[in-house]
């Protein structure tokens, strides 16, 4: 015997060591060199040893080094060693886990918890989950969640994400619904609670090309990001999902007038053209010569005519209404009249006459006008006494400017009776018009001493749309709307501005 032992230590071979040892019933020198020596089939002849002796520790021991660990954990059930049982199976296979889950679930005195964290690490996760449910241990679901990826059961994803919205957790939930794919539950989630959608989130939405979900989601996140009044990704997220038009009305929310007059440039269509000038004309275009240039470009790019005739007939009125200058309205009804007359546009048609009227009229006025520096002659002040019988004559000149320049003559020549005489009925026909709206100081000024009448020159500025009502007062405040169906009516705003804009 000694003779095999030296040569089967010479060959190494240490499970045949082991097994002479054993046979020769010194358990103590096998245990020795399984120890040293680490080797699994010895340690595993070795533990069977102990077992047959009913040494439980020690066979444990073994067959924990020999990686037996189903071997190990039957033993330790065999005997109540819980703890022990525990440890081995958090390094066992999945198999062992599961058998061990078993056990501490119908022992004598069940540790639930034990069983949960071997049902999680056999990655048994609904099992887990719904143990933790049952047992109260809801803390544990955070953890499993924390795990679980686009291959994880619906159901238990679903669950899970309820245990988040349960707390008030809603980034988490939202952010496990994304990973099992459920996007359009994560959004209505965003949506109900609140929860921000930053520019990370949103690209975890955005699915690749090929998807066929992929507009209807990116639609949904940006509908999201608009309600948060996050413009900019809604811009992006409408704009990725093909949806141009919506893209834009998040845009004109967010007041970029740069990146909306680049993206109607980019975009080049009717609609976006026309969404573009009519914001423009929101701002204080008669000061920006470039925003002017952006309206009619665009205006004209869409070929709608009638909108480009309407913001030159704006043009017109804030001329006459802000600097009196019927010369540069005229200039602007003109360019309306070469536009309307070029198109055969239905609705270009339809509002021609009343630009042709209103032409017509400021062009006879500033003739007059012009009269009066030439000639004395009192017929003049008979045409312009004809236009104010004229029952549609404010949509074109202001009555009080047509009254004013019957005073000026009459002042100039000296006809001072007349000319109190015109202001009087004037004051008749305009009752809440304050004269020094549309007369400058110097006349109404050398009025009074002719005549020695005070007349009242509170304010020096005009009403808008002839003075002739109380709204004169009112500065009239567009708030621009974004509706589904978009009005392609531009609105106007009227700015106090330097009277520089120019039309060729």
């Amino acid at each position: 015997m000694e003779t095999a032992l030296q040569f089967y230590e010479a060959a190494g071979d240490h499970l045949s060591l082991v097994r002479v040892y054993c046979y020769c019933n010194n358990l103590q020198k096998a245990a020795d060199i399984a120890n040293e020596t680490g080797d699994r089939a010895a340690c595993y002849h070795l533990a069977r040893q102990y077992e047959n002796v009913n040494q439980v520790k020690e066979a444990i021991h073994f067959f924990t080094r020999a990686h037996a660990y189903g071997n190990a954990i039957r033993i330790c059930k065999d005997n109540g060693f819980e703890d022990q049982l525990m440890n081995l199976a958090l390094v066992a296979g999945a198999q062992e886990q599961v058998d061990a889950a078993r056990y501490f679930i119908h022992s004598d005195r069940p540790q639930i918890p034990k069983a949960v964290m071997l049902y999680h690490k056999a990655g048994l996760l609904s099992k887990a989950v719904d143990l933790a449910f049952k047992s109260g241990q809801v803390h544990v679901v955070g953890q499993i969640a924390g795990e679980l990826d686009e291959n994880a059961d619906p159901a238990l994803i679903q669950r899970c994400a309820q245990y988040f919205i349960s707390n008030g957790q809603y980034d988490r939930a939202v952010s496990l619904l994304i990973t099992g794919k459920q996007y359009l539950d994560a959004l209505d989630l965003c949506v109900e609670h609140n929860v921000w959608v930053t520019e990370e989130l949103a690209e975890k939405f955005t699915l690749p090309k090929e998807e066929n979900a992929r507009n209807q989601i990116l639609e949904k996140v940006a509908e999201c990001a608009y309600a948060q009044e996050n413009y900019k990704l809604a811009t992006k997220k409408f704009t990725q999902a093909g949806n141009k038009v919506k893209a834009m009305k998040c845009l004109l929310k967010s007041g970029d007038t740069e990146r909306i007059v680049y993206f109607a440039n980019v975009c080049r269509q009717r609609e976006i053209y026309i969404m573009a000038a009519n914001y423009l004309q929101s701002l204080d275009w008669r000061k920006e010569p470039d925003i002017m240039r952006n309206i009619i470009q665009f205006y004209t790019r869409a070929k709608a005519t009638a909108l480009l005739a309407g913001y030159y007939d704006s043009c017109a009125q804030v001329e006459i209404d802000e600097y009196q200058n019927y010369q540069k309205a005229a200039g602007a009804l003109n360019e309306a009249f070469k536009v309307l007359t070029s198109s055969d546009d239905p609705q270009a048609q339809e509002r021609l006459p009343a630009i042709q009227y209103k032409l017509g009229k400021v062009k006879h006025f500033l003739e007059l006008k012009s009269m009066f520096e030439s000639t004395d002659d009192a017929a003049v002040v008979n045409e312009l006494r004809e236009m104010l019988s004229d029952p549609n004559i404010e949509a074109a000149v202001r009555q009080g400017d047509i009254y004013a320049s019957i005073v000026q003559y009459y002042v100039a020549n000296n006809n001072n009776k007349s000319a109190v005489s015109a202001l009087q009925e004037m004051q008749q026909r305009l009752p809440k018009v304050n004269p020094s709206y549309y007369l400058d100081n110097d006349t109404m000024s050398a009025l009074s001493r002719s005549t020695g009448i005070s007349f009242n020159q509170q304010s020096s500025q005009p009403f808008e749309d002839g003075g002739s009502e109380e709204e004169g007062n009112n500065s009239e405040e567009e708030v621009l709307e974004e509706e589904d169906e978009e009005d392609e009516r531009p609105h106007h705003r009227h700015h106090m501005m330097n009277g520089s804009a120019k039309f060729l």
